[in-house]
């Protein structure tokens, strides 16, 4: 995973938010509700086929992540795009109501474009660091805020956005959309078959042949390459149009924005239901997660009869299934009818994986899935993940507080704190050269049995302020021992620092004389604070 060119992207995720309303105090309170700001602006890409960690202290937003990536709870904004399915391949409806807008609403992304510029100019303008500070913040907000109301239009428009005629443009997509339209409900329907059909065979053989022998697959391959034509045909047009606009001002900066991923965030309860068994979740209880109620088998089969991918429990097939599911995790078959009391934590853990697998995924949230076990569990677990990864070519995002567990499984690493992704790396760039305070200071509180060669346990000093009124500027400035005064007043930006190697801190911007210079300050009015209390606590 090494190589950039090798990596296909899964997920683009774009200054995603996560805010969850606060009981108002009173119900004539009429101003301005408070929010738990759980996650701000995060924004990375997951490859296809990695096992990416994500860890930080408890309550710093990992799990809401990991949800709101899938959306279980739905983004407050951000995009999540979703490489495992094009655009073209779903059609989902939210592509018709950006379409539609273009006339309307696409003239304003130049006026936006306009603003953002003057900030840039007033940036090379600067003349103090500070200054520079505060316009840096400012167009990181603009970007952010243009991103999320033009970025998904021009994904879907690209260069044909250059045309002076918008509503020609709005027409030929619209034309087009609505072939994809049908096409998309009859690759589902082939899709399905496929599935079905798969989980059915024991050999490729086999799964040819009961192919061949339905007829409605037959006929759905031919209404597919009937709309495929239809499709092409809409695309000869279209691509002819795109060639004249070529030499236009923005058609070559608006061509490269175009993109054939999915916003979940933008798809309805229905388009969402259709993808969920691609994407699925482990979850930290191993028993709070299970039914008590139900068997091992109906716990496993539940969601691969909601997908309808098993018509019932008594369908030829579905038994030997949903068995050999959990023989892959781990279970013995003969579990099949068994409670979960009846299991310890590990043996829970497994029927909550194999109630993933059973879907067949392509992603999985790993969420906090070893910390509720035992050490010898917590091994057996993590490798059974990994044969499986292996087998199945999944993708993880791993979220865990215990940083040995996550550099063992991890092909990358991202740290939270206070819902914000501080840095980003490759597993043991982090572990050896970790650049935020954060991030160090989460290394030197790891016990160690290797005390008497200097290396001195260190615990994070200070309380982890609130997220309903987070810190101004970088969160994490209240407890790191290297904050300047820029660090209070302007958010720092996530950039690429090396390659491969992101972070979201001031101190990279400064000399090593300056950085020392804070860390003598913050020292000394530490030292005057504790000075200041002892002398009180003795009056």
């Amino acid at each position: 995973m090494s190589n950039k060119e090798e990596k296909k992207v899964l997920f683009k995720i774009r200054n995603l938010k996560k805010y969850f309303p606060l009981k108002k105090k009173s119900l004539f309170d009429r101003g301005p509700g408070e929010y738990v700001h759980a996650n701000e602006s995060i924004s990375l890409d997951i490859y296809q086929g990695e096992t990416l960690g994500l860890v930080g202290e408890s309550g710093c937003g990992k799990s809401t992540f990991g949800r709101t990536l899938l959306q279980i709870y739905d983004q407050t904004e951000g995009t999540t795009l979703y490489y495992g399915k094009t655009i073209e391949q779903t059609a989902p409806a939210y592509m018709a109501d950006m379409i539609k807008k273009i006339p309307s609403q696409f003239p304003k992304y130049h006026k936006e474009l306009d603003e953002l510029n003057e900030i840039y100019k007033g940036l090379e303008e600067a003349d103090t660091d500070e200054k520079r500070a505060e316009l840096n913040e400012k167009a990181m907000f603009k970007r952010r805020e243009i991103e999320e109301d033009y970025l998904n239009m021009i994904r879907i428009a690209g260069g044909l956005l250059a045309s002076d005629d918008l509503n020609k443009v709005s027409s030929m997509l619209k034309e087009k959309y609505d072939i994809l339209k049908q096409r998309a409900a009859v690759l589902t329907s082939l899709e399905e078959i496929e599935q079905k059909t798969q989980m059915r065979s024991r050999t490729w053989d086999e799964y040819y042949a009961y192919l061949e022998k339905k007829p409605k697959y037959k006929e759905l391959q031919n209404q597919k390459e009937a709309k495929t034509k239809e499709i092409e045909a809409k695309d000869a047009i279209i691509e002819d149009f795109r060639k004249t606009l070529e030499s236009k001002d923005k058609f070559d900066e608006l061509e490269a924005l175009r993109d054939d991923g999915i916003d979940l965030s933008e798809l309805n309860n229905e388009e969402m239901r259709a993808l969920r068994k691609d994407l699925q979740m482990i979850f930290q209880d191993p028993y709070g997660s299970l039914d008590t109620k139900m068997t091992v088998g109906n716990i496993i089969g539940e969601g691969v009869l909601g997908h309808e991918l098993f018509k019932s429990r008594k369908e030829e097939g579905y038994n030997e299934y949903i068995r050999e599911t959990m023989e892959k995790c781990g279970l013995a078959p003969y579990f099949l009818h068994r409670y979960p009391h009846q299991f310890s934590g590990g043996q829970r853990q497994r029927i909550g994986i194999a109630r993933a697998l059973a879907l067949k995924p392509s992603f999985i949230v790993c969420d906090e899935a070893v910390s509720a076990l035992d050490v010898s569990i917590q091994s057996q677990i993590i490798n059974l993940l990994q044969d499986l990864k292996d087998e199945n070519n999944l993708t993880y995002l791993f979220i865990t507080h215990d940083l040995s567990v996550v550099k063992y499984i991890s092909d990358r690493i991202g740290v939270m704190y206070l819902g914000v992704l501080v840095e980003l790396c490759e597993s043991e760039r982090i572990f050896e050269n970790p650049l935020h305070p954060y991030t160090s200071a989460l290394l030197r509180a790891i016990p160690r049995t290797d005390v008497d060669q200097g290396q001195e346990l260190q615990i994070i000093e200070g309380d982890i302020p609130s997220a309903v009124k987070p810190p101004k500027g970088c969160r994490f400035h209240t407890r790191c021992e290297y904050a300047m005064d820029i660090c209070a007043h302007f958010e720092p930006e996530l950039k690429e620092r090396e390659e491969g190697h992101f972070v979201a801190c001031h101190l990279l911007d400064v000399s090593e004389e300056e950085k020392q210079k804070a860390y003598e300050k913050n020292k000394a009015e530490k030292a005057k604070k504790e000075e200041e209390l002892e002398e009180m606590s003795a009056i």
